[in-house]
This record gives structure tokens, C-alpha cells and sequence, in this order.
């Protein structure tokens, strides 16, 4: 806590941390400072999985550059504040930024305006320019391109067209700033208007396709194929003639997020209220989305 007060202001004091939901792959708390008797909170992130640090052993200076970038976004993003990149602290590396106000929204009654929200929302962080210096490039999550027919389909033969079209070599695509892990528990709301958008330790410079393709293979497992296609057309709205849609980057996208264990409900989604989601509901919709990605080529 000491190294939190310092870096913030050495006459603060600590009021209390707890745990945030909802991360995955690291852990989150939200830490509350008094500072001049007014409340001050903050968000410190530990990279405290092995195994994410091994592959990728500078994720400190990566999400604190992403982070700096990430405010020339024209929504609020979080703010560097300091970082441990060692874990000379206390073992393990840290990032604290500040925090940004919002929640994250699932309940999706009034959809066309929500999926608008979130399309507007990652159109303007595409429009960040002036990043060609970035050093992180995108890369596919499943090392796997190649692709594999899953044990668990009920529709192989679709599953094998699918796996020869991600064997094929990445098309020809313009460099830009995406966000790499866009979805819905990384955008913030305040009412019926996006507040803020989290989670940039995945930064870096690549298709848009890559961002439109994982959100919309999450929301095709949250709500189904329909709601993915109109994020799809909602995103290709807002962005104009800037963006042309190749499914090719929602094959890769799918894929990125398969293994060899059926598909199971994101942990995340359950926290923020989302009822009855099955590993059965996965597979189905899993089906269903890769069907109707076959049918746009």
C-alpha cells in the first residue's frame, strides 16, 4: 500500500482495497485514498499468472504504454500512474492507473442502441493515429492457426471447410491501433452512454477485423449469431469507408479462443448477471456462428 501512496501523493491515506470482479487473467483492486479529505480511488492490476508472464514477459511495459496511447481515445481510458516491472515491490509485477467511472452493462434491452454504443465506441479507437512506432503487433492468440475440428461439434463437415480457410495466409490489411480483447465486460456505461473502455494490456497494432471479430464471436456465445451480425453492421455503420469486412479475421478470431476442452461459459459474464448460459448453449451457438461465417464467404 505504501508504493500506492507514493506514487498518487505521499500525504495520502488508505482507506480501503477490495477485490474487483470479473478479471480473469490477472488480479484487480480498486484501492480508496483520502488525498486533501476528498476520496481518491484507483486501480492496481498484479500479474500474478506464471505462465501469461513466460510468454509474454514485459505485459508491465506493455499495458503501460497501450495505456498512454489509449488516452487519445476520444472516451475516457484508464490513466499510467506508476509501474513495477520486476515485482521489486512485492514479488510481482504491477500496474497502477487511475480509475475510470462506469459499469459494465449486460442486459441488452434496448439492443440497437447498446450495440451502436459499443460499435462508436471501438470505431474511435481505431481512429487513434500516429502509432506506427507501437512495437506490439498483432499476433493469434491459438498459436494453432492451422485449426482443428472440435471433438464436440455436432456439425464436423462444417468444422473442416472452416479449418481450410484459416489455414489460409493472413490477407493484406492496413495497420492500426486495436484494442486486441474488445467485448462487452471491457466496455463501461453511465446510463445509456459508453463511460469508458479497460483492459489494454493487449494493445497493439493490427486489423480492425481482429477487435470486430472477437467481440462479435463473444457476443455470438452471450446472445447468439443475430446480435453478433448486427454488432457487425452497426460497426460497419459508424466506420464508413475506413473499414471493409472479410470473415476471414472472424475465423482467426474464433479459433483464438478454442482449445482442446469444449466450449465453457466465460467466468466474467456469470459475475455480471448473465443467467443461464450452458457449456451445451456454447456448443450450439458455436455451431450456428461458424455455419453463418461459412455463409458470408
Amino acid at each position: 500500500m505504501n508504493w500506492v501512496i507514493n506514487n498518487v501523493d505521499a500525504t495520502a491515506k488508505a482507506h480501503s482495497a477490495y477485490r474487483l470482479k470479473g478479471s480473469t487473467s490477472s488480479t484487480l483492486h480498486l484501492v480508496k485514498l483520502v488525498v486533501n479529505q476528498k476520496e481518491k480511488e484507483v486501480v492496481l492490476r498484479q500479474f500474478d499468472n506464471k505462465e501469461w508472464l513466460k510468454q509474454e514477459p514485459d505485459l508491465v511495459i506493455h499495458e503501460a504504454e497501450s495505456l498512454r496511447i489509449g488516452t487519445r481515445v476520444s472516451i475516457p481510458t484508464p490513466e499510467i500512474i506508476a509501474y513495477d516491472e520486476t515485482g521489486i515491490v512485492n514479488g510481482i509485477p504491477m500496474v497502477l492507473m487511475s480509475k475510470v467511472e462506469g459499469k459494465v452493462k449486460l442486459d441488452i434491452t434496448d439492443r440497437q442502441a447498446w450495440l451502436k454504443g459499443l460499435a462508436d465506441a471501438l470505431v474511435r479507437v481505431h481512429e487513434v493515429d500516429d502509432v506506427e512506432n507501437l512495437p506490439w503487433r498483432y499476433f493469434p492468440y491459438n498459436q494453432q492457426v492451422g485449426g482443428h475440428i472440435p471433438s464436440w461439434t455436432k456439425v464436423p463437415e462444417v468444422w473442416d471447410k472452416a479449418v481450410s480457410i484459416i489455414k489460409r495466409p493472413f490477407p493484406a490489411y492496413k495497420k492500426c491501433f486495436i484494442h486486441r480483447d474488445y467485448h462487452p465486460t471491457n466496455v463501461l456505461w453511465q446510463g445509456n452512454r459508453v463511460s469508458g473502455i479497460v483492459d489494454w494490456v493487449n494493445a497493439c497494432l493490427g486489423p480492425r477485423g481482429v477487435d470486430v471479430g472477437h467481440c462479435r464471436v463473444n457476443l455470438a456465445m452471450l446472445y447468439g449469431v443475430d446480435v453478433a451480425d448486427e454488432f457487425l453492421k452497426a460497426y460497419t455503420n459508424a466506420a464508413g469507408v475506413s473499414f471493409v469486412y472479410n470473415p476471414y479475421w472472424d475465423f482467426i478470431s474464433l479459433n483464438d479462443i478454442l482449445d482442446n476442452d469444449r466450449p465453457s461459459v466465460y467466468p466474467g459474464w456469470v459475475v455480471f448477471g448473465v443467467k443461464g448460459l450452458t457449456e451445451d448453449l456454447m456448443v450450439e451457438r458455436l455451431d450456428k456462428y461458424i455455419s453463418s461465417l461459412l455463409e458470408k464467404m
